[in-house]
């Protein structure tokens, strides 16, 4: 038997193409714009025949004839005994001129092909759109009761299924699948549509929360969702069984589930929390849709939506199909498949399949270089603070990641040890000499960093200065505040600012700055460390703001303990658990490859949260820590001795609140 298919090489054609192959004798014409040998050999690997089965037919459903000869059209006339329509537009976001012209135009064109050949059946693969928004109960047999054809996808699915039912001179059938998504068994999917919109919000839920921790979601209409292998094994054996042309088919779920029950199933799947609390989107039906327009035409309404929808990768119409009013009778479709043994599955028994198949292979964040190198390689990359600790733990991985890596410091002869450190590794680190807490010092690193490279692509603002000394041993020593407030905050704004109109020139670059846990947690005998590090982060929110919308990203890393030789001096951190240089550089990496507003241990992030729900309880804890751990004898202006030893209260109190500065 002799086929002619359409959509051969998309998501169904191929499966229908492999399932017609399986019956004795089968002879498969299919029409593709590329009958390149790469391409066949995949084809023909999927198919597992080789070219003798399956024939390529070079030619364009958007030109008259299929773009085929004359002679070529008269070859197949008589001997197609099917010709299966499967090759439209079936995206969403398509603009109205390309559904148009693929979807309705190309099947006049496919009508009049079958028309031509004297086709034993035309086999015209619809959806169930050709409905449009059609409220209550859509029969096999409607068509022209359709309504709320606004949308091009349902408008040219509707007129594509009126050109066959109109043109047509050979017999005819017509099948209207639902949403189909990934096969049931493999979960295989060649693509992001429908329920996959919503997986990336599912995970992040899963990242954020416990899978126990009820959430809040939305209800809407009942969304009809078929797998890819019930679609094809129907469409297969309803479309060789007699006595059934001239009739439709409904390739659909018999029991659709609502839009907030498909959810907590895929967060199942995905063992995400579920959206226990679900708010109906037909509540917003009482909005009126000029009000809804109005709204939506406000500048900063749009463009906070406009930022969520492509956060979470979703296509710009997606909301307003979440109330879908329409229900699919299925009758036609359950009669003809009687005793076959095919039937659409449940979702809950293969939804697990489906998520594991589009986290490994689908998942947008796959196709993202999270590699340092594919982010900095080439790139020029300024880190101040960059002789020791952290600053040069972070040099190091970015000149081994192939950036133009620039450290500077104080203090030329360290600045020099680091550039022969990293020149033994193999690699190339430019230095600079500056003091940053002279503001003219700084302004000649811009004009250098201008005039040589032409700005940066990156700062990374980690040159610091920490005093830890309390308030009450500080008080003829107000020259504590002002030195860590001229580096750690104008020092680095200066610099920052400086360096700004070039990165705005360049179309984008990243300001990273090395904050503290402590800006989190108010921690005690830090006050001046904290409140400029605490200024820092303030202007950053608000720049951050400012820069959101041409390309410049800021990061703030609020950097718990690290042994760094600032640090040194306070004996006490010889007990306490602390990141190396090394994991501290892994954060800053994150914050490159990742570009997140903040990075924040779990610890500073319950800190910051317990003072500010309850404040009071966090200011006991804080001064409880306070109390334990004293001044060092630096602090109070004594030569330092041996290391006190730890009391177990105080070794307990430690480990319970590791990384935080006390």
């Amino acid at each position: 038997m002799s086929y002619f298919l359409t959509g051969a090489t998309g998501f169904i054609g191929k499966r229908l193409v492999r399932k017609l192959l399986a019956r004795r004798g089968a002879v498969v014409h299919f029409l593709i714009r590329d009958a390149s040998p790469e391409k066949l050999a995949a084809l023909h690997a999927f198919w597992g025949v080789d070219g003798r089965r399956v024939v390529p037919v070079v030619g364009d459903i958007t030109r008259p004839g299929l773009g085929l000869k004359a002679a070529e059209r008269r070859a197949l006339v008589g001997k197609i005994r099917h010709v299966y329509h499967l090759a439209a537009v079936y995206d969403l976001g398509a603009d109205a001129e390309s559904q148009g012209k693929v979807n309705v135009e190309g099947t006049a064109n496919v009508v009049a092909f079958a028309n031509e050949i004297k086709a034993g059946c035309l086999h015209h693969v619809s959806s169930i759109a050709a409905a449009g928004l059609f409220e209550g109960i859509w029969r096999e047999d409607m068509f022209d009761e359709a309504e709320g054809l606004d949308h091009p996808y349902f408008a040219t699915k509707h007129e594509s299924e009126g050109i066959v039912r109109a043109q047509a001179k050979v017999p005819f059938r017509i099948y209207r699948p639902g949403m189909v998504i990934g096969d049931s068994v493999t979960g295989e999917m060649d693509k992001i549509d429908g329920p996959y919109y919503f997986f990336k919000l599912i995970q992040r839920m899963r990242r954020l929360l416990p899978s126990w921790m009820p959430t809040i979601g939305i209800e809407g209409g009942r969304i009809n969702i078929v797998p890819v292998d019930f679609v094809v094994n129907a469409l297969d054996h309803i479309s060789h069984a007699p006595h059934l042309d001239g009739r439709c088919f409904h390739l659909v779920d018999p029991e659709p589930m609502r839009v907030g029950d498909v959810l907590n199933t895929f967060a199942s799947a995905a063992h995400a929390p579920s959206m226990t609390l679900r708010v109906n989107a037909a509540l917003l039906g009482f909005i009126p849709r000029g009000v809804k327009k109005s709204l939506l035409a406000l500048t900063p309404v749009r463009r906070i939506r406009d930022v969520l929808m492509k956060d979470l990768g979703l296509p710009e119409d997606i909301l307003q199909f979440v109330n879908y009013p329409t229900r699919f009778d299925c009758r036609e479709t359950t009669a003809a498949l009687k005793g076959s043994g095919i039937a659409c599955p449940r979702l809950a028994d293969y939804a697990w399949v489906i998520w594991d198949y589009w986290e490994r292979h689908l998942d947008p964040d796959l196709f993202i270089d999270r590699s340092l190198r594919g982010q900095v390689a080439g790139k020029v990359v300024l880190v101040t603070g960059g002789s020791s600790g952290i600053g040069l733990a972070a040099a190091i991985k970015l000149a081994q990641a192939g950036a133009v890596t620039i450290i500077c410091g104080r203090d030329e002869e360290k600045l020099q040890e680091a550039r022969q450190q990293v020149a033994a590794l193999g690699h190339e680190l430019h230095t600079f000499a500056v003091d940053l807490a002279d503001l003219q010092d700084a302004d000649r690193l811009v004009k250098w960093l201008l005039d040589t490279h032409g700005g940066v692509d990156f700062l990374v603002n980690n040159a610091g200065r920490s005093i830890r000394r309390g308030i009450e041993n500080s008080y003829d020593r107000f020259h504590d505040f002002e030195r860590c407030m001229q580096l750690n905050y104008f020092g680095a704004l200066r610099l920052t600012m400086g360096l700004l109109p070039a990165m705005q020139a360049r179309g984008g670059g990243q300001v990273i700055n090395i904050s503290s846990i402590g800006v989190l947690t108010n921690a005690p005998r830090f006050s001046a460390y904290v409140a400029s590090k605490a200024a820092l982060d303030a202007w950053t929110r608000c720049a951050s703001s400012e820069f959101a919308d041409v390309g410049i990203k800021f990061t703030t890393i609020n950097m718990p303990l690290v042994r760094t030789p600032m640090i040194a001096p306070t004996r006490l951190y010889n007990n306490v658990p602390t990141l190396s240089p090394d994991e501290a550089a892994d954060l800053l990496v994150e914050a490159i490859v990742s570009k997140p507003v903040r990075i924040a241990t779990r610890l500073g992030v319950v800190g910051q949260v317990m003072h500010a729900l309850i404040p009071r309880v966090a200011q006991v804890v804080m001064n409880t820590s306070f109390r334990m751990f004293p001044d060092s004898d630096a602090a109070k202006g004594r030569e330092g001795g041996r290391a006190a030893q730890l009391s177990a209260d105080q070794v307990a109190f430690q480990q319970l609140m590791r990384g935080i500065h006390f």
